[in-house]
């Protein structure tokens, strides 16, 4: 087997499972680009076997501390394994992340289930080339279960940086047909495998029963609102008025549509959240609960300072509107802007803001969402409850 010798001090002599092109001391037996690769300290000891891609700027990801082959019998071995921890945390079958990457020992490996549809993602090129294993070892695990097709939905810009293309379509079994779902005791149609990520935000479902906690009889403004998860979540809990902000008319249709479907009130308006929010101050509007889940603002580590400076506008014109006793729901998806950067620009906002916070809650991803603390990139959604404080 082909291998690196890893620099000493690099990450992974301190739990990581990645290494980067400037940890690599050297590297023996020619390993090419989706290869599995073995990975060694300088005294020739294993550190565990990696797949390999020069593209990438992570050239290896360790997806096993062995000598280790990606052949159908591991495949099924750690999709079962996944599949068991989701059924020990009480995670709910047929709408989850099945599998999450390095989360669950399979780097770039994505599959989230929508009732009996099956949407793989293979975001790194070794797990991209055995496409075909993991399906088969999909459909040996999951076929039980009810599972009618399995979908690729390989258009994001992750690949990319893999040197992959961007493709999309059925893999095996009937191609997806639209499905009513409950999410929360509300009705939503979802297109599994199509718009954002694989065709609903997973990682959310949770944190739109936590909010909506605190609507009842509040007017609620639900910015960047996707498909309306958090704003359909406070309308049923009672909210006096929600509005929803959204960039895309194909999400806001979607947004009406489902209020339609649940006999809610939500008004859906197609804007920039930027621009509306400044346009809101002027307009000295005020609101009683205010959410803010943006899409990741820092797709990479040089995007930070981009995305605090539009973090902070945000957080400082959802401050201007809160009503005293306000309450503000806001999230960051990126792990490049940590729970502590996001409350430095939480800080920010309020100084100039004038007013002062308080947190009353916090909020992370699903638990189909498994963080692992030896990869901190693992853990990417963060996400605060702030209380204006009166007279302050």
């Amino acid at each position: 087997m082909a291998g690196l010798v890893i620099k000493p001090r690099s990450r992974i002599f301190h739990g990581h499972d990645w290494v980067y092109a400037s940890e690599v001391l050297k590297a023996f037996g020619d390993p090419q680009d989706g290869e599995v690769v073995s990975l060694k300290d300088g005294r020739d000891r294993l550190l565990g076997s990696a797949i390999y891609n020069k593209q990438s700027q992570i050239v290896a990801r360790r997806f096993s501390r062995q000598r280790q082959d990606l052949d159908l019998d591991f495949f099924v071995r750690r999709i079962r394994q996944a599949a068991e921890y989701r059924e020990r945390r009480g995670v709910r079958p047929d709408l989850c992340r099945v599998v999450w990457s390095e989360s669950d020992g399979l780097p770039g490996v994505i599959v989230d289930r929508y009732g009996p549809w099956l949407v793989l993602q293979t975001l790194t090129k070794a797990m991209d080339v055995r496409k075909n294993l993991l399906v088969e070892a999909l459909v040996a695990v999951f076929a039980g279960s009810g599972i009618r097709g399995i979908v690729e939905s390989n258009e994001g810009g992750s690949r990319k940086a893999e040197g992959l293309e961007l493709v999309s379509g059925v893999l095996w079994g009937e191609k997806p047909e639209p499905l009513e779902l409950v999410i929360g005791g509300n009705r939503f149609e979802i297109d599994a495998g199509a718009g954002h990520k694989t065709g609903f935000y997973l990682d959310q479902i949770n944190n739109y029963e936590k909010v909506s906690a605190y609507a009842s009889g509040k007017r609620v403004l639900d910015c960047f609102s996707n498909q309306g998860g958090f704003a359909l979540a406070c309308a049923q809990a009672g909210a006096r008025e929600v509005l929803a902000v959204e960039v895309s008319g194909e999400m806001v249709n979607k947004i009406e549509a489902n209020a339609r479907r649940n006999e809610l009130t939500v008004r859906a308006i197609e804007a920039n959240v930027f621009d509306f929010l400044h346009s809101q101050t002027r307009n000295n509007e005020v609101y009683d609960l205010i959410i803010l889940d943006p899409p990741s603002f820092a797709k990479g580590k040089g995007k930070v300072d981009d995305a605090r400076r539009g973090y902070k506008e945000i957080h400082l014109r959802a401050l201007q509107l809160l009503a005293p006793d306000g309450l503000l729901a806001t999230f960051s998806c990126s792990h490049h802007l940590t729970t502590g950067l996001l409350n430095e620009v939480v800080v920010e906002a309020s100084t100039d803001a004038r007013r002062s916070v308080r947190e009353i809650a916090t909020f992370s991803q699903g638990l189909d969402h498994p963080i692992l603390p030896h990869i901190p990139e693992t853990s990417y959604l963060h996400g605060s409850l702030l209380e204006a404080m009166r007279g302050r």
